[in-house]
């Protein structure tokens, strides 16, 4: 969204001040894990745009909590099977010989959003190894979460994902819907008839890329992931706020899992 189209919609700017506020309004508490989800543009315009945003994140959870986000690179992925946008089949060979492998340190991640981009290249942040799914996390507990992430299944039991659940963390979401609420893919990945796909992507082995295939998740692209977000904010697993001009949804990661689970084992598991 243009930035002038973000000032006409703001009615005042919005401070760190009020961010805080709101989101310990919302609920949001000192120690917290808090995987969160955002949309700089719906918080309205900000007074120091998404470094405020992440400061106000940190100041409400305290200095005993672990702030975590999505640092995903989609684009480390087979060329092949790009769809959003597709390129030209004469640039698939030549992309694949040229494509770098995942750097924590220098690959930026794609279509998180601003606030997602400047926490991955914030001071103290750790971020999970992961080529294409990996997770930028803040505070006592960061070592831990990203510490390990396998390929194969990459939101799964055995990425932060898994860590988040193990540590009873909440989810955060401003200005976004459950389309974007990545928790869900771990729920997936616990059911039996889940939708399987074979991803490929560059890794680097001895000093050389190569290209590797492992099994996953397939992408939702909004088909079910919306239905098991409404789902569960009808059974009372939501909390509602506002975060600046944004709506802020805050929930139990375990909760949302273990529901999510049983909705997709009943959905997929008819159609098997």
């Amino acid at each position: 969204m243009p930035e002038s189209d973000v000032i006409e919609r703001t009615k005042e700017p919005i401070t760190k001040v009020r961010l805080v506020r709101d989101l310990r309004t919302l609920g949001v508490s000192p120690g917290d894990v808090l995987l969160t989800h955002s949309s700089l543009s719906a918080v309205g315009w900000v007074v120091g745009g998404a470094r405020a945003v992440i400061d106000a994140l940190v100041e409400a959870i305290g200095e005993h909590g672990t702030l975590v986000m999505p640092a995903f690179s989609g684009d480390l992925s087979d060329p092949a099977e790009w769809r959003n946008p597709p390129v030209p089949a004469h640039w698939v060979q030549p992309i694949r010989e040229a494509m770098p492998a995942f750097d924590p340190g220098r690959t930026p991640t794609r279509d998180m959003g601003q606030i997602a981009e400047t926490f991955r290249k914030w001071p103290g942040v750790r971020r999970s190894t992961h080529p294409m799914s990996s997770m930028a996390a803040l505070g006592p507990r960061a070592a831990t979460i990203t510490a390990r992430h396998d390929i194969a299944y990459s939101l799964g039991d055995g990425s932060p994902m898994g860590w988040i659940y193990e540590l009873d963390g909440r989810v955060l979401l401003i200005g976004v819907g459950h389309d974007r609420n990545s928790s869900l893919h771990l729920a997936e990945t616990r059911c039996p008839h889940r939708r399987e796909i074979t991803r490929r992507m560059p890794i680097e082995q001895e000093g050389k890329v190569v290209w590797q295939s492992h099994p996953d998740v397939d992408d939702d692209e909004g088909h079910l992931f919306p239905q098991i977000g409404e789902a569960f904010e009808n059974s009372g697993g939501v909390t509602f706020g506002k975060i600046g001009h944004a709506e802020g949804r805050l929930m139990r990661q375990r909760s949302l899992v273990d529901f999510a689970a049983d909705w997709f084992e009943s959905a997929l598991g008819d159609h098997a």
